[in-house]
């Protein structure tokens, strides 16, 4: 039986991309066979696409970090035919196929059960950047930041991670204030929540080792000088989470703000993160994210339309998040 797929193969230093008719029975080993329903784009996706980082690690590859779909076979305990799943990254995309196609074998320690509040188009609304938002949330809230300790900060906010966070961070209550490089589209900041909206220029530049104290925590999904200039202007026992590099990744920082603020730089690993923290980030986005909002987030492509996606996410000229229709 064949499906849809677009498969990305090497040749000398360029990738291409392109959508073919796929043999199941050419699939990777795996316990658990998924009818896959969406995947998404996110900003990894634009980097091994395009090849700017060596992502893709096999050739041939499906490509696409995330899938959601239902359950047509498994031998994985706890996994049932008809159960609705999504998976996001391990090896999907880099040494094992990924989302974009109709159907994929995965092992059943990848997959997350569905909380019933998300359809499957839901879960590629969210897919690794809604995930991401909901680990970066749930860092702030480990490191003690509650909406009374002041503003949040949101880097990259027009992106999938950005729009995601503002949702969330102001459905819990607190102020948040967005930064981004499209200030004509502070109108969908506003919606999803953001109480003030800030041109990016003001912290992408080099900045001083230690500045005014501005910030109670920060989502930043930039890295390089824009992160070293968040973590240089959040107040005292404040807590900064990195979780991309948009500008570069590389931190050109002093310790100055850990040392004289006790600042806290959380980490956020959405790759490899443990089978139980994803079910609590899967949890907590059906408890605090609003659906409404999400849908604004969203547009819907088909899967021929990924490849000139990919580059334009990273341009930064695709606002919210993309999600890709596998069987459009």
């Amino acid at each position: 039986m064949t499906f849809k797929a677009l498969l990305t193969i090497k040749d000398g230093d360029k990738l291409a991309t392109n959508l073919v008719d796929f043999d199941e029975k050419d699939l990777m080993p795996g316990d658990v066979t998924i009818a896959i329903d969406y995947s998404t784009v996110n900003y990894k996706d634009g980097i091994a696409l395009t090849g700017r980082a060596p992502i893709i690690q096999t050739f041939p590859l499906i490509p696409g970090v995330d899938l959601s779909g239902t359950v047509e076979a498994s031998s994985y305990p706890g996994i049932n035919v008809g159960d609705r799943v999504v998976a996001n990254s391990w090896g999907l995309s880099q040494t094992h196929h990924g989302g974009y196609a109709q159907k994929a074998r995965l092992s059943g320690d990848w997959l997350v059960k569905l909380p019933d509040k998300f359809s499957t188009k839901d879960a590629m609304a969210l897919g690794t950047a809604g995930y991401t938002a909901m680990l970066s949330v749930l860092a702030l809230e480990h490191g003690g930041i509650t909406p009374d300790s002041g503003d949040i900060l949101v880097t990259g906010a027009n992106g999938g991670v950005g729009s995601i966070a503002i949702a969330l961070l102001s459905y819990l209550g607190y102020r948040v204030v967005a930064s981004t490089g499209r200030l004509n589209e502070a109108d969908y900041l506003h919606e999803l929540g953001a109480a003030e909206v800030i041109d990016r220029n003001s912290l992408s530049d080099p900045g001083t080792a230690i500045a005014d104290e501005r910030w109670a925590g920060a989502v930043d999904s930039v890295g390089s000088h824009t992160l070293a200039n968040v973590l240089a202007q959040t107040r005292y026992r404040g807590v900064v989470t990195a979780c991309g590099l948009a500008q570069g990744l590389d931190l050109p920082a002093t310790v100055l703000p850990f040392i004289l603020r006790n600042v806290t730089l959380a980490g956020i690993d959405s790759v490899n993160a443990p089978q139980a923290v994803r079910i609590e980030a899967w949890s907590r986005l059906a408890r605090d994210l609003d659906l409404q909002k999400l849908a604004r987030t969203t547009t819907v492509i088909g899967l021929a339309e990924v490849p000139e996606i990919a580059p334009r996410i990273l341009e930064g000229q695709v606002q919210g998040r993309t999600v890709v229709d596998v069987n459009r």
